[in-house]
């Protein structure tokens, strides 16, 4: 019995302060701009709990946790937070351009954003918010951005955002077309010109989807990117074996380095063949070596540092006699025929052959 009260004693005691805590939040902040946390946030790792229908889809992108949450503000106006974070930030920009659609308008929150009436899609990192407002402000834009800010940023090689999207045309795009996929079921959602079967994700393979006007409707054109190019043309040829022989062809392909490009839609042979040219692959080269020339390595330089240096030693050389012709010309004043000059006058060393006169006649 007295063990059983001293346990519940020491419940009690831990239960205590724990109640007084705030509610516990994984990753979205417990306020920000104004707004607080009303009540527990919902924290789940199943990726049901964030979209029940997409689930599969969110497992594609790298989906690592979810939390959402309902704030509230002292004029009684409600905001509903959902927050799902992935791996990497392509996961995070991959659903991000999974649930944006076309009506929406682009706004500057976070790493990208777009809006719809009291709806915001926003991405900062590898976090995803979808942000509902009971009803908008002014200020509501600059209270999701305070948000972004306290949101945790991936770190290391998570940072980089897919550079694929980039491919795409921007002739005849319509807006908020471009979807991101990973994987299979994301790709079977929308309805891809080419079948999820023949890409290969497991391959490593990455695709981005746009849609573009033509005169007969809607396109769209898919980019496959492989690992290397010798994978992308392997592929090619498992793609073209596969399609339909019709005439014209429903679906136009081509490669361009690493990238399958298809093209499916409402649209002639002609404009089919020129949107397939407009994308075209390029290499980034990065040089291990300097392409320019230093300082050492220019002969201009050297040259001029050799020409610097004559004069540098002609002047040394004009100093040195100036000094030393004015050394002679004050010490012959001071004590003059004592250093530079002899004291007595050395007679020239002579021979003197000379014979004389007389004898020379005598003898003749």
């Amino acid at each position: 019995m007295l063990f059983s009260c001293i346990h519940l004693v020491l419940a009690l005691a831990l239960a205590a302060p724990t109640a007084a805590k705030p509610a516990k939040v994984d990753f979205l902040p417990h306020e920000f701009g104004g707004w607080i946390l009303d009540g527990k946030a919902i924290v789940s790792t199943d990726p049901a709990m964030a979209d029940p229908v997409n689930a599969a889809i969110l497992k594609e992108y790298g989906f690592s946790d979810f939390e959402s949450g309902t704030y509230v503000r002292d004029d009684g106006r409600k905001l509903m937070l959902r927050a799902a974070r992935f791996a990497d930030t392509s996961g995070a920009y991959g659903a991000f351009t999974f649930y944006k659609t076309p009506p929406m308008l682009v706004e500057k929150i976070g790493d990208q954003a777009a809006s719809l009436n009291q709806r915001v899609l926003f991405y900062r990192g590898n976090v995803l918010i979808d942000a509902v407002f009971q009803r908008l402000s002014a200020m509501s834009a600059a209270e999701l951005r305070e948000l972004a800010s306290d949101l945790p940023v991936a770190s290391g090689n998570s940072q980089g955002l897919p550079g694929l999207p980039a491919y795409l045309p921007s002739q005849g795009y319509i807006k908020n077309s471009a979807k991101y996929v990973l994987g299979a079921a994301t790709l079977d959602t929308l309805g891809a010109p080419v079948p999820s079967s023949t890409v290969d994700f497991n391959a490593g393979a990455e695709v981005v989807l746009g849609k573009y006007g033509s005169s007969g409707g809607e396109a769209t054109l898919m980019l496959i990117s492989y690992p290397t190019p010798q994978m992308a043309g392997e592929h090619l040829r498992k793609l073209e074996a596969s399609l339909p022989t019709n005439t014209p062809p429903s679906v136009y392909v081509r490669r361009t380095g690493p990238i399958v490009v298809a093209v499916g839609g409402g649209l002639s042979p002609e404009e089919a063949k020129s949107l397939l040219a407009s994308v075209n692959y390029e290499a980034d080269v990065t040089w291990n070596e300097n392409t320019y020339l230093s300082k050492k390595d220019n002969i201009g330089n050297l040259v001029w540092n050799a020409l610097l240096l004559c004069g540098i030693m002609m002047l040394f050389a004009l100093v040195i006699g100036i000094a030393l012709g004015g050394l002679r010309v004050l010490v012959q004043r001071v004590i003059p025929e004592r250093v530079f000059h002899r004291e007595e006058e050395v007679e020239f060393i002579s021979l003197r052959l000379v014979e004389k006169p007389s004898k020379l006649r005598g003898e003749m």
